[in-house]
């Protein structure tokens, strides 16, 4: 990858650990079983690209442009999406997200579908309309986001303080809102604590 731009090409099975791609511009190409971890992202430039089967973990994306990006069962421990672009367009799907962290970013729209982003933090993020459809985010915390008409009715281990979010017209299943009410002490009639427990990813 000694080249400064790349338009529709494919990379296969490189081991590119701690691979410096900042400045690099990548257009319509894809990334297959590539091992990126610790990789530097700052100030590229990607638009149009999906990464497959790829290990990311401890990536440092910050300063990258991303426009229509998609990761597709990933490796993504552990990765700071703290400073990624402005407005930047990513999706994450069948990826493991296990002690991410996203702060001060929008990432309204984006989908989050069958994920692990168990552990996980959310800060100051916006998260309208993002759709958490099949993931795990057990032991996640989310302060100070914006969560307007996201949808975790199908996510698992789901737990909103509104008391620290915007939460109007959030989703949540019945079984997260028991739970949060049960959180806050309070009972939920035709419920007992017992009958709700939050459900783990296989």
């Amino acid at each position: 990858m000694s080249a400064d731009s790349f338009e529709g090409e494919t990379f296969v099975g490189l081991d590119a650990h701690a691979i410096d791609l900042s400045h690099k511009e990548f257009e319509g190409c894809t990334f297959r079983n590539m091992k990126l971890s610790e990789s530097r992202w700052m100030g590229a430039m990607l638009e149009d690209c999906t990464f497959k089967l790829c290990d990311l973990s401890g990536a440092v994306p910050r300063g990258m442009v991303t426009r229509d990006v998609r990761f597709n069962e990933c490796k993504l421990l552990g990765v700071d999406w703290t400073g990624l672009g402005t407005a930047p367009r990513v999706a994450f799907e069948s990826c493991d997200l296990r002690y991410a962290i996203f702060s001060k970013i929008d990432l309204t729209k984006t989908a989050f579908f069958r994920s692990n982003i168990t552990e996980a933090s959310f800060v100051e993020v916006d998260l309208s309309e993002s759709d958490f459809d099949g993931s795990d985010l057990t032991g996640t915390t989310f302060t100070g986001c914006v969560l307007r008409k996201a949808d975790f009715t199908r996510a698992l281990g789901v737990h909103l303080d509104p008391a620290k979010n915007r939460v109007k017209d959030v989703r949540i299943s019945i079984e997260s809102a028991v739970l949060l009410a049960a959180s806050f002490g309070m009972r939920v009639g035709g419920f007992q604590q017992n009958d709700v427990r939050p459900r783990r990813r296989r």
